[in-house]
C-alpha cells in the first residue's frame, strides 16, 4: 500500500472555490481502481492550508491516476489557486495500528 500526501495553499479567496472543486470530484477519485481512502484535512490555524491523504493499492494505481483525465484537469483547476508550491510525497507503510 502507498500513502501518498499532498499539502497545499491557497489564497483566502480561492478555499471555497477549491472546497467545492474537491467535493465535487471526490466521489470520482475515490471511485478510482486502487484508491481505497481519500481525506482532505484543513489547517486549523490557516484555513488555506489543506492536505490530501490518499491510500493506493501500489504505485502503479496511483501512477495509472496521474495519468488520467480526472488528475489532469482536477490538477490544472486546482494550480491556478495555489499561493505557494505544492509538496508531495509517497510513502510505503510499514506499520498501520488502530
Amino acid at each position: 500500500m502507498i500513502r501518498r500526501v499532498v499539502h497545499m495553499e491557497f489564497a483566502p479567496e480561492n478555499v471555497d472555490a477549491f472546497l467545492e472543486l474537491f467535493h465535487s470530484v471526490s466521489d470520482a477519485i475515490r471511485a478510482v481502481d486502487g484508491c481505497h481512502e481519500l481525506t482532505l484535512l484543513q489547517d486549523l490555524d490557516h484555513p488555506g492550508r489543506m492536505t490530501t491523504y490518499s491510500l493506493w493499492e501500489d504505485e502503479a494505481a496511483l501512477d495509472s491516476y496521474r495519468d488520467s483525465d480526472l488528475f489532469r484537469s482536477t490538477w490544472a483547476r486546482t494550480k491556478m489557486m495555489f499561493i505557494a508550491r505544492p509538496s508531495e510525497a509517497s510513502y510505503r507503510i510499514v506499520a498501520h495500528l488502530s
